[in-house]
């Protein structure tokens, strides 16, 4: 007698192979129109900054879900990098 595992849809697939490739302390940002992925330090989460630009964007546009496996935010790529620069500088 044999037993079943429970199957993994697809998209669980892909959360866990995109996850498995972020360093500790670090998460996955989904950037504009095209999602692009850029991965960035955890402590960018506590920066004022980064708080009220950014995810406060992603907070009117989609919530507290996102199941991308990661926080989509929806802004332009160019204004994503220039504010994490500004971020890098601190």
């Amino acid at each position: 007698m044999g037993f079943r595992l429970p199957r993994i849809n697809v998209n669980a697939k892909r959360i866990l192979r995109a996850s498995m490739d972020v360093p500790k302390g670090y998460f996955p940002v989904y950037v504009g129109e095209n999602q692009k992925r850029f991965v960035i330090p955890v402590s960018y989460l506590n920066n004022p900054l980064f708080q009220d630009h950014l995810l406060s964007l992603s907070e009117e546009e989609f919530g507290y879900n996102h199941p991308s496996g990661g926080l989509r935010i929806p802004c332009h790529e160019d204004v994503f990098v220039d504010l994490t620069s500004r971020l890098n500088r601190f």
